[in-house]
């Protein structure tokens, strides 16, 4: 299956690499292309991508052409609440990390529940099996899920090590072993892999 190839439309760079640093770890098999204007977006076969996360201005200035794509759209937008954009997705870039990552992780289940065809592609394997690509004892141990979990739930390594009466040294052991299996070294990254493994709930993040 050839991997899905996503767009970023903005002419914010550092909300682009931003955007596309998360999506990275949400969907490591995706292609994701950042383009700083809609003419340079238009110029490189735009009906090819799954999705596109677009700024409002470019947005508003080309209805013509995501009106008719709504599906696979998704507007960047600053704050919430926009009536001119009822009925569009959106993803508010203004909301603090954690909510960001909440919010994507939504976006992912609004496609899934809803069927449309512009849904997230799904990221990661269910909970017990492993990608084909994935060495054999990659996976994590029964521990290293315990510590993936209250790592997302934002406890700290000395409050990690307390609530499961192992020495601090033993939680950054795990906290490495995660990041070199998974290759995620972000928490934000870790908090979407958690949650699209089923291992933690998206509302208790």
């Amino acid at each position: 299956m050839p991997s899905p190839e996503i767009a970023i439309i903005d002419p914010n760079t550092l909300s682009s690499l931003g955007l596309c640093g998360l999506l990275e770890e949400l969907i490591p098999g995706a292609v994701i292309r950042m383009f700083p204007s809609f003419a340079a977006f238009a110029d490189d076969t735009p009906d090819m991508y799954a999705h596109y996360f677009v700024s409002a201005q470019v947005y508003f200035e080309h209805t013509v052409f995501f009106l008719p794509r709504r599906p696979k759209t998704i507007v960047l937008a600053a704050g919430e609440g926009n009536p001119q954009l009822a009925g569009v997705l959106t993803l508010n870039i203004c909301q603090p990390e954690k909510d960001l990552v909440r919010s994507i992780v939504h976006l992912h289940g609004h496609g899934h529940k809803h069927g449309h065809p512009g849904k997230l592609p799904a990221p990661a394997m269910p909970v017990g099996e492993k990608p084909a690509n994935m060495p054999a004892g990659h996976e994590l141990t029964a521990r290293e899920i315990e510590v993936l979990v209250l790592v997302v739930k934002g406890l700290i390594n000395k409050e990690i090590a307390d609530r499961l009466n192992i020495s601090l040294t033993t939680v950054i052991s795990h906290r490495k072993n995660i990041t070199e299996k998974l290759g995620i070294k972000s928490v934000s990254g870790l908090t979407i892999y958690a949650v699209m493994h089923g291992y933690v709930e998206a509302d208790a993040i």
